[in-house]
């Protein structure tokens, strides 16, 4: 099997969507510091270009979390791999996902985060895809809403490759 990549979102459409997502957690926030938390590894390229763009003082954490279960579905279950090293008692937080998929995973994040008593929690995504939506979520900035297609780019990998591209693709397998 041949791998190809196919371009979903161009970089261009991306860079345009970032910035307008950025104008409004900077306007939501107003000023105040904000603690962005970066889900591993997918969320890194959008947790910093986000932060990037952000107007108010910004210090970044990471959390890597195992979704346990069978091995093709999502238990929601999670397992924490590395947690936050600070306390987010009393602070802004802004959770950075790459995609949103079943949700089961981050509603039970969001549920053990909010736990820890945040001044205010934000949940924001590069991408949405709600046809695989078992658990519904709030999430305050979605980047693009997309099909039930398997993507990779933008942090998204399949196999750990592709991270690095610039873009969003769908991967397609071609026969030799």
């Amino acid at each position: 099997m041949k791998e190809r990549v196919e371009v979903m979102i161009s970089k261009q459409e991306i860079d345009k969507r970032l910035d307008e997502m950025a104008a409004q957690i900077n306007a939501d926030f107003q000023g105040e510091p904000v603690e962005v938390v970066c889900v591993l590894k997918g969320g890194v390229v959008t947790m910093v270009e986000v932060a990037k763009r952000l107007k108010m003082p910004v210090t970044m954490n990471f959390m890597d979390v195992s979704s346990y279960g069978d091995s093709t579905e999502s238990s929601g279950h999670i397992k924490i791999l590395r947690d936050l090293d600070v306390d987010i008692t009393g602070k802004n937080v802004l959770l950075v996902e790459d995609i949103i998929d079943s949700g089961r995973t981050l509603g039970k994040l969001r549920k053990l985060l909010l736990q820890r008593a945040p001044k205010n929690f934000k949940i924001c995504t590069l991408l949405d895809k709600p046809d695989r939506r078992v658990t519904e979520v709030p999430v305050e900035y979605i980047g693009f809403t997309i099909p039930d297609a398997f993507v990779v780019g933008y942090g998204l990998d399949y196999a750990q490759k592709y991270r690095n591209l610039d873009f969003v693709g769908e991967l397609f397998f071609d026969e030799d």
